[in-house]
């Protein structure tokens, strides 16, 4: 290795990686032992939720109610670090959204039709609570590195019960009428992409856009960090660590 060479690779900050904690040289985040291990969502996933399954075509659950939303893909199934990366980034360890970005931009160049970005709000008082919000902050990185306009038009107007206690159609029922789209005219006519942790049934996701759509905005997708692969393992008899 040529003296140059040594000195540039030195230059290059150090990490550690945030899921083994061994030391990194080149700048990344998580080792390429720890990155090739996640569980990442291939082609094979129902063309409209993004749900990992191992038949072709769109899954049952979405042949049996057809989410609102347009589409929806997740970068890793919702099991092993991945699902425990999400958890940590939930829990406090809010310097992970740097990481958990890094690793969404490839996914979020599936989405050429988006002309804007949205986010699942909270509560202020949750907000409060938890210090931030994870969904902005994701929301907030891909639209400054994509330059499309980050809508702040959804309200949380009031709290629900923690969703991972509930299964499917307890998580629709918590939800209902607890969205409002404070600014109809930033709305209107768009293509959002709404960004979340993870997509377990999909009922805050579709609620969400059933608001979108009400307030004329023309199509909603969804990304997320990670997605539950069988939905009814969201009931409380089958809970994964993290999932909302």
């Amino acid at each position: 290795m040529k003296a140059s060479e040594f000195l540039e690779k030195f230059r290059r900050p150090n990490f550690t990686c945030d899921i083994c904690g061994r030391e990194v040289f080149g700048g990344e985040r998580i080792c390429r032992r720890c990155n090739e291990a996640l569980p990442r969502i291939g082609e094979k996933c129902c063309p409209i939720c993004g749900r990992v399954q191992h038949a072709e075509g769109i899954c049952l659950e979405c042949k049996q109610t057809r989410p609102l939303f347009e589409a929806a893909r997740s970068l890793f199934r919702h099991e092993g670090e991945a699902a425990r990366l999400v958890l940590r980034y939930k829990n406090g360890e809010k310097y992970l959204s740097r990481t958990i970005l890094e690793l969404l931009l490839p996914r979020f160049k599936e989405f050429p039709e988006a002309d804007a970005i949205a986010f699942v709000p909270m509560t202020a008082r949750a907000e409060r609570a938890r210090g931030y919000n994870q969904s902005r902050l994701l929301a907030e990185g891909l639209a400054q590195k994509s330059g499309l306009p980050l809508l702040s038009a959804a309200e949380k107007v009031r709290e629900t019960d923690e969703q991972k206690s509930l299964g499917r159609r307890g998580r629709q029922k918590n939800l209902e009428g607890c969205f409002k789209i404070t600014e109809k005219k930033a709305v209107e006519g768009k293509t959002i992409l709404l960004i979340d942790d993870t997509l377990t049934t999909g009922a805050t996701a579709n609620e969400l856009t059933k608001q979108f759509l009400a307030a004329k905005a023309k199509k909603v997708f969804v990304l997320t960090v990670t997605s539950v692969g069988d939905p009814t393992s969201a009931d409380p008899a089958r809970k994964r660590p993290g999932s909302d």
